[in-house]
């Protein structure tokens, strides 16, 4: 059931969101679910690389729930990056691309090429992922310095992400 329930059609807004971008997903490929995640980007706070006295918010990694379109929970998203369904497949990969969002204050949209997935269920046969629609998430505003290195932060975000699989 909550397969049938995560396998959703792709609105041409989609399409849209990506066409002309590098997060374009090459031929070949189609959309085959897509899954609103939301929750939390951790940020810390770290020495600037080869400047040992400036400090910055780093990205240390997400955890967020995957929803379907009727607000069901199927599956969770969280650092390597990895996306895991709730039948237990799951499936990582590396990122490609990024765009800037449209959306002010918003972390970019991003294409991932996914690696074969673990498990079979409904990341099996997964081979592209993209985030779009980003809201929040960016790095915080609040002070980064050597008084507070080390300290955490986690700021709210929400994305859609796109599936698709060979055609």
């Amino acid at each position: 059931m909550k397969r049938i329930l995560f396998l959703l059609s792709v609105f041409a807004t989609v399409a849209q969101a990506s066409e002309g971008t590098p997060i374009a997903v090459p031929a070949g490929h189609q959309a085959v679910m897509t899954a609103l995640g939301a929750g939390d980007l951790t940020y810390e706070c770290r020495a600037k690389a080869g400047m040992p006295d400036a400090y910055e918010w780093v990205f240390a990694g997400p955890t967020a729930i995957l929803y379907d379109k009727n607000k069901s929970a199927v599956g969770k998203y969280y650092g390597g990056p990895t996306w895991e369904a709730n039948d237990g497949s799951k499936v990582t990969g590396k990122q490609l691309a990024v765009h800037p969002s449209p959306t002010p204050a918003s972390i970019p949209l991003q294409l991932v090429q996914a690696n074969p997935a673990t498990g079979s269920g409904m990341m099996s046969g997964i081979t592209y992922i993209q985030r779009i629609n980003t809201q929040g998430g960016v790095a915080p505003a609040d002070s980064c310095s050597a008084a507070n290195a080390g300290a955490k932060k986690m700021v709210k975000y929400q994305a859609d992400y796109v599936f698709y699989k060979a055609s």
